[in-house]
């Protein structure tokens, strides 16, 4: 499994970014190949939130980057300030998704 991580500086209201997110994002997420989750955060306060995608391989999320993450970086830029930071991981664990980490050879 494949992660996605976005960060983000809030502009406006928190209830203003999870609207955007589930009008306009997270629509388009789930038309995506090999999408699987999406999970936001946002920190106490509502200035900085980050979001975490969760993809099958990471060839489907590449895909993604490629393809359609200019059209939610343009539905966020309501709603944001700057740039999203994107960084990309492999995922070690996930209780809910029933990762475990590989074994040692």
């Amino acid at each position: 499994m494949f992660a996605r991580r976005v960060t983000m500086h809030l502009k406006g209201s928190i209830s203003e970014f999870t609207q955007t997110l589930e009008r306009e994002v997270i629509p388009l997420l789930r038309k995506q190949k090999g999408f699987l989750d999406e999970i936001t955060f946002v920190a106490p306060g509502g200035k900085g939130a980050f979001g975490i995608s969760l993809w099958d391989r990471a060839e489907n999320a590449e895909n993604y980057n490629r393809e359609r993450y200019a059209e939610v970086a343009k539905a966020l830029a309501k709603v944001i300030d700057g740039t999203p930071q994107v960084e990309t991981y492999e995922v070690a664990n996930s209780t809910f998704h029933k990762i475990a980490a590989a074994a040692s050879a």
